[in-house]
């Protein structure tokens, strides 16, 4: 949940609460102000009645016989209020002030009012010459009295719906302003690891949000140059390896070599020296010899994985399509090999070509090696604008699982990640239901 639903949920629960205060509060005061209404009439009666001529004058039979007339006493009802008045022996007399009846209460409503046991009737003494000659018991209409309430409630609520609903809609466009910034620095932390050169966040009024952005510059900053210290160990890495196989070739083809050759001179030396009674040793130097062949075989295919083509010189494509040619030679009967290069490969970095080259030699070997494919087809494809990136694909029909070689232990895939990473490259297993395309990408540009 965002932070502008988070806290709207909030003050929307605080606001119905003090609503529903407001309301209850509004109902009591209601019901108060009837009660001093009904305290006020029954007053104003009781003085009334004490003030009219001849009042008490007589005793209980002349009052019974000539009761005062009540029609004054119904001009000083409130509104709402009725009364009964009760003088001498007289019956009582009951008189309502005067109600419109308009905006009536719904019957819930009164239902409600009905079982407040609040609203009592409020009694007052008719006093003549300090004696009491009879009483006046005022209360509220429940019916004038219910709809005075809910007058004042239905006010009272609309009001604060209104406010609350006001309050909202203020928060939210507030709420919504003041966090706008955390998009801004979330999408900015999202493109760290994609943008070498990005633009810093901008400044932003609420002094948190600033220092945020600010520690998120720092550690965008800080992430770009380790990432190009990285990408510069890495490139030192393979030129060290590079540099390391060349060494082992040298080595191999000046040390082995020598000895192989020697080897193969004296077998055959000795197999030309040996008596004609004895056979077994022309056969013993023939063996030597056939030893000789198959390892000096073996060194020659060790020599060509370790060496690196001259690419200055012959440029990627014939290095590829040398590479091809000799697995062609070595496999024979095996599956068939499909070269495509499209886009111009001559201007391109020697460091470029090279890493490309290994990645093919790598990709072939451990097509041939780890499944039984019958076709391989190698595809190398440079783009003409932008940064030029080259694409080189291999797809083979071996049933290899993408699974599997992805997460396996050995060191090729490895390698290869970590030469096309110096390169800003990236290397992606895909699976074509038959078997197994490695794509790999390599920017050209500059």
């Amino acid at each position: 949940m965002s932070l502008p639903a988070h806290l709207g949920l909030r003050l929307l629960a605080v606001a119905i609460l003090c609503l529903a205060g407001a309301v209850a509060w509004t109902g009591c005061a209601a019901q108060a102000s009837l009660r001093r209404e009904a305290a006020i009439s029954a007053d104003r009666i009781a003085a009334q009645l004490a003030r009219q001529p001849g009042l008490g004058s007589a005793g209980p039979v002349a009052m019974a016989a000539a009761p005062p007339q009540p029609a004054p006493a119904i001009l000083t009802l409130l509104p709402g209020i009725c009364a009964d008045i009760q003088l001498g022996v007289e019956p009582p007399r009951r008189v309502c002030g005067d109600w419109d009846g308009l905006d009536a209460a719904p019957a819930w409503f009164r239902a409600a009012l009905a079982a407040d046991a609040a609203l009592e009737p409020t009694i007052r003494a008719v006093v003549y010459r300090e004696r009491a000659i009879g009483s006046v018991t005022s209360w509220p209409d429940p019916t004038a009295a219910a709809a005075r309430v809910w007058q004042r409630v239905r006010l009272a609520g609309g009001l604060a719906l209104a406010l609350t609903a006001a309050t909202l809609l203020l928060n939210w466009l507030a709420v919504t302003r003041l966090v706008a910034p955390a998009r801004q620095i979330v999408h900015g932390l999202a493109n760290v690891d994609a943008a070498r050169a990005r633009s810093p966040l901008p400044r932003f009024a609420a002094a948190e949000f600033d220092r945020i952005a600010r520690a998120c510059d720092d550690l965008a900053d800080r992430l770009v140059r380790a990432e190009a210290a990285r990408a510069e160990l890495m490139q030192r890495l393979v030129t060290v390896q590079e540099e390391e196989r060349q060494a082992l070739a040298r080595d191999l083809h000046d040390a082995f070599g020598q000895c192989l050759a020697a080897a193969g001179a004296r077998a055959a030396a000795i197999e030309l020296a040996a008596p004609h009674d004895r056979e077994d040793l022309r056969a013993d130097a023939r063996g030597i010899e056939a030893v000789i062949a198959s390892t000096r075989e073996s060194l020659r295919g060790a020599l060509a994985r370790l060496e690196l083509p001259d690419l200055a010189e012959t440029g990627l494509e014939d290095a590829l399509r040398g590479l091809v040619a000799d697995w062609r030679g070595q496999l024979r009967s095996g599956p068939a090999l499909h070269l495509d290069v499209a886009g111009d490969l001559a201007d391109m970095p020697v460091t470029v070509a090279a890493s490309l080259y290994r990645v093919a030699q790598e990709l072939l070997t451990n097509a041939l090696r780890h499944g039984r494919p019958s076709r391989i087809f190698l595809r190398v494809v440079r783009a003409e604008t932008g940064a030029r990136p080259v694409t080189l694909t291999l797809d083979d029909d071996g049933r290899g699982d993408v699974s599997r070689t992805a997460s396996g232990t050995g060191r090729g895939l490895v390698g290869i990640r970590a030469r096309l990473a110096a390169l800003g490259g990236t290397l992606a297993l895909t699976g074509t239901g038959n078997g197994i395309r490695a794509c790999a990408t390599v920017p050209t540009a500059g």
